[in-house]
This record gives structure tokens, sequence and C-alpha cells, in this order.
């Protein structure tokens, strides 16, 4: 007979990293919205260790100390606009004052790092005569640089899993094909190269109702790293916060 093994083998072929991935803004290059022409695509990669370990139980004691439960889910737009839970928010400015203050404290404490691309879509209209999709751009330069910071940290040919926000059936194929597009070398931008089968990259698709903080924390991210590619001699604290974190953003075009 034989012995048990606690150490599974598929285990530990996973890389020592996860990824949640948000976007902020819409791809459409139709109908492009003259106060916000921006479309932005935050990649957030923690250490599992990390992740578990410290940032989801600081991300839940805020929850409970705010609502008293966890179940409240962290929406960058709902929380802008004071709606549902975030309703309290229109309680006064001390009330206010307390609740960024947590919130910023959690993001600015959480050990992770970000990769974002923001695409300025009336740029890109002027710029190209049949231009790609935003999301499939911003998709493929966040791979690229994900990549080369993998590669940096030792998870060659580790599973990678990047989690991203269910869109509903059709769109997260959409972006699946295009993914694994991606992953197979299928798809070439200017005169790089990077061989994407160095990792084994796995997309997972998840509902918000799933509660995941790492998702929101992407959430939380990609809307001020638009805003300050936008207008970037405004102020904006949430970018001042996140941006420490920032590995590599890049602009396009």
């Amino acid at each position: 007979m034989m012995s048990p093994n606690t150490s599974s083998p598929t285990k530990m072929h996973y890389s020592d990293y996860v990824v949640y991935v948000d976007e902020s803004g819409d791809h459409s290059l139709t109908s492009i919205d003259p106060e916000f022409p921006m479309f932005a695509l935050s990649f957030c990669v923690f250490q599992k260790v990390e992740y578990y370990s410290n940032v989801v139980p600081s991300l839940e004691k805020f929850k409970f100390d705010t609502w008293g439960h966890d179940s409240v889910v962290l929406h960058e737009n709902d929380i802008r606009k004071s709606r549902g839970p975030f309703s309290l928010l229109l309680g006064g400015e001390e009330i206010r004052a307390e609740f960024f203050g947590r919130l910023n404290t959690v993001i600015e404490n959480a050990p992770f790092g970000v990769i974002a691309s923001v695409i300025d879509k009336r740029r890109q209209l002027r710029t190209y005569t049949k231009p790609m999709s935003p999301y499939e751009i911003a998709l493929l330069f966040c791979m690229e640089r994900l990549l080369r910071f993998l590669i940096s940290r030792g998870q060659h040919s580790r599973r990678v899993h990047l989690v991203f926000e269910s869109r509903g059936a059709n769109e997260d194929r959409e972006l699946k094909l295009e993914f694994l597009r991606i992953c197979a070398n299928e798809v070439r931008w200017g005169y790089r190269k990077d061989d994407f089968t160095r990792i084994e990259f796995c997309p997972v698709f998840t509902k918000k109702a799933a509660n995941s903080s790492g998702l929101q924390l992407a959430d939380l991210t990609a809307r001020p790293i638009a805003l300050q590619a936008l207008r970037p001699d405004q102020v904006n604290r949430a970018y001042e916060i996140i941006r420490p974190k920032i590995i590599n953003c890049k602009v396009f075009p």
C-alpha cells in the first residue's frame, strides 16, 4: 500500500501569484462619452500567501466594522454615487471622512502590484483608420507586462490564474477566445514577440456576487488610473494611494 502523500504534484505546479482583473469605461468606439472617453484595464497581482493572510482579513474587518456583516460588495461606481449600502455616505462629512479614511488605509496597506493599460479612444480613432478593440489592445499590453513580471519572479512554466468579473455568457466567451489567442502567441503588436507559452495562463470568470476581495480591489483601482491619464493635472487622491503599487501602466496611443 502506498503511503499518503500530502504534497499534490498539481498543487506544486500552481504559481505563487494570482491576478484579479477589472476595467473602467466601455470599449465601444462608436459611442464615446466626451466626459470619460477612456478605457482602462487593471491587473492586480497578489502573492497568494499575502492575499489570504493579510489582504482578505483586512478587507473583511473593514466590512464588519462598517456594516456589521461582510456581504457588501465594494463597487467604485456605487461608492462614488452613494448608492445602495453606500448611502451611509450621505450621513455627513464626518461619516464620509471615516469611511474613506478606513478604506484608503486598507488599500494603502494591501500588498499587491498593479499592471494597467489605458486607451484614449478619441486619440485612437484619430490615429488609426482601422482601430482594434480597446479591450483587445489593453489586454495584450497588460499580458505582455504580466508575463515579464512573472518570469522575473521565477514563475516559468507555472499555472497562473487570472480572475475576471463575469459579464455574461457571450461576453465571457469572446474575452476567453481573445485571451487564449494571446496565450497561443497568435496576437502580435509592433515589434514585440513575447512567448506567452512560458507561463500557463488560466482565465477564471466569477460573478460579482462571489464577493471576491481581489476583484473588488481591482475595481477600485481602474477608474483612478484612467482619470490620471485623462486629467493628469487634477487632484486624484485615489490615484496617489495606488501609484506606489503600479508595476507598469501603458497609456495608448
